[in-house]
Formats: structure tokens, C-alpha cells, sequence
């Protein structure tokens, strides 16, 4: 069966990027423009086992969407990545505490996310 992976990110060229990416691996990919979309599209598609989400988005944030994601009873426990510009150790230190899985620095190499991506899939 094909795993569902969710991709959080205002821009539209990282999410087409990362999703055809995924897809050329026989991912199945939804996408969010923001945190309040994603956490809207992850609702809607009850069988997500990967979230993939950007930390500086308008509307609500990557660190706000982590913590609204792990209040859900059935996602309390599902890999988040965050695919970020941001390197500061601060930042990555409260992702961690929100329930993160792992952090990918943008620009990424294909190769790289998609190791990180079977690694952490369930």
C-alpha cells in the first residue's frame, strides 16, 4: 500500500519540488500552503504517515502547526520533518520539544530527503 505524505510549505516551487520528488518514489503527496491549510488537508485525509512542513509560513507557523498536529489523538506520535532555511540551533531545539521528528535544511538534496523520508515513514 502507498504511503501518504502531507507537504507543508507557502512556497509553490518547494512543494512541487519535494512533491515530485516523493511521487517518483511512489509516494502519494498532499499539500498545505500554510499551517491552518495543512492542518485542513491532514484532517481531510484521515491516513497521513508523513508530514513534511516549512517553519516560517504566514497564518500559522511550522512550530504552531507541529503543536496543533500533536493534539490530535492519532497523530501524536507521526514523523514530522521540518524542511527549513532556518539552522539555528534554538529553533531547532523548540521543534524538537514540539514533537519533530527531524530537520532538513533548504536547499536539500533529493537523495538525502528521500533517505530521511524511508527512515522515518512508518
Amino acid at each position: 500500500m502507498k504511503k501518504n505524505i502531507l507537504i507543508v510549505d507557502d512556497s509553490e516551487s518547494i512543494r512541487e519540488v519535494v512533491s515530485i520528488a516523493l511521487q517518483s518514489e511512489g509516494y502519494n503527496v498532499f499539500t498545505g500552503i500554510d499551517g491552518q491549510d495543512g492542518l485542513k488537508v491532514l484532517l481531510e485525509n484521515t491516513n497521513v504517515n508523513l508530514i513534511i512542513s516549512d517553519l516560517n509560513m504566514p497564518n500559522m507557523n511550522g512550530i504552531s502547526f507541529l503543536k496543533e498536529v500533536r493534539k490530535i489523538d492519532k497523530y501524536k506520535y507521526l514523523p514530522i520533518l521540518i524542511l527549513t532555511t532556518e539552522s539555528q540551533e534554538a529553533k531547532k531545539l523548540e521543534a524538537k520539544q514540539e514533537g519533530a521528528t527531524g530537520w532538513i535544511i533548504k536547499p536539500f538534496v533529493k537523495e538525502k530527503l528521500l533517505a530521511v523520508v524511508k527512515k522515518v515513514i512508518r
